[in-house]
């Protein structure tokens, strides 16, 4: 398999050369300790070309229609001259870490298009909905001059707003059920999402839809707002017929342009970067710790205490920080 150099990934990501964007994002998901010194090189180089997009988070229970919906909705954007890169998250055998890998085929018609990239990403056991490199792949794509990018997540519930660290939009779907509507939406979620469309609304099932929005209004009258200046709007539209998209798109538009007039989507986007800070911190000393030979052999020793329950996992992992720190 033919290597690129760094200066021919960066070169490659800057012309919109899909094909090099996609090994770049292969060497930033590679966990070799050679390959993460490259990718940082690499993270480093095109930093300045990064931060011009608008990132959308689009979340949702299995069978709401994820795939479906960006598909159309990210052809939609191409048509009012938007580039558009979809992250569509796998979800990982918790086994093998293998990953179906799917998301490719199921949106055909937009990977045909000129302007679009799609890229399929395991979570590789990853919680929150998205995977670990995913903000990374972000950046990727920004430099590459993809200006709207949308991260469909893995669809595992509540810990899943964590997807709203590295957006600027947190978009959730959701179909009409039976019984309690709102069964089974975690008040996480909830709290923070910042635009509910829900799918798959038809002429046969145009009242339930309406008594949905009704109860989610409801329900988030209760709730805290994440914007002060934002009142989550409820769309109804069918992704599949392309209605309720445009609606969509404009609530999309009108909350980024209050978050940029009220100084606050800078600061998400500071307050995320920490966040990333904070995660990556925790990742190296981890590898560190396994991979000093002083540190490593304690490592093994309070993990297989903790494992034989003869002690409690969270007090053996304190122990273990708290030598791993005076060292």
């Amino acid at each position: 398999m033919k290597t690129f150099s760094i200066e021919q990934l960066i070169e490659g990501i800057k012309s919109g050369d899909k094909r090099l964007l996609g090994k770049a994002i292969t060497l930033i998901e590679s966990k070799k300790p050679e390959h993460r010194e490259l990718a940082e090189q690499l993270l480093k180089e095109i930093l300045p070309f990064t931060g011009n997009s608008v990132r959308i988070g689009v979340t949702g229970v299995p069978g709401a229609g994820k795939s479906t919906f960006i598909e159309n909705f990210g052809r939609l954007l191409l048509k009012k001259g938007k580039k558009v890169a979809v992250l569509a998250i796998d979800p990982s055998s918790s086994l093998n870490k293998g990953s179906i890998l799917g998301d490719k085929t199921r949106m055909e018609e937009l990977a045909r298009e000129e302007n679009a990239f799609i890229r399929p990403s395991p979570s590789s056991g990853f919680l929150g909905g998205v995977a670990n490199t995913t903000f990374e792949t972000m950046m990727l794509c920004e430099a590459a001059g993809y200006d709207t990018i949308l991260i469909e997540t893995v669809g595992v519930g509540q810990s899943e707003v964590l997807v709203s660290d590295i957006t600027d939009v947190f978009l959730f779907l959701k179909i009409i059920g039976g019984g309690d509507e709102l069964q089974g939406i975690k008040r996480g979620i909830m709290e923070m999402v910042d635009i509910i469309f829900i799918n798959k609304v038809e002429e046969g099932n145009q009242q339930k839809a309406k008594n949905t929005k009704l109860e989610l209004l409801r329900a988030l009258h209760f709730l805290p707002s994440k914007e002060k200046n934002w009142k989550v709007p409820v769309l109804l539209g069918s992704a599949l017929h392309n209605t309720g998209l445009n609606e969509v798109d404009e609530k999309i538009d009108q909350f980024i342009r209050m978050k940029r007039e009220s100084g606050s989507f800078d600061k998400t986007r500071q307050f995320q970067a920490e966040k990333r800070f904070d995660y990556w911190v925790q990742e190296y000393i981890l590898q560190k710790a396994k991979e000093e030979q002083s540190t490593g052999d304690s490592y093994e020793l309070h993990k297989k205490i903790a494992s034989d329950l003869k002690s409690n996992p969270s007090s053996e992992a304190k122990r273990f920080v708290e030598k791993l720190l005076k060292k």
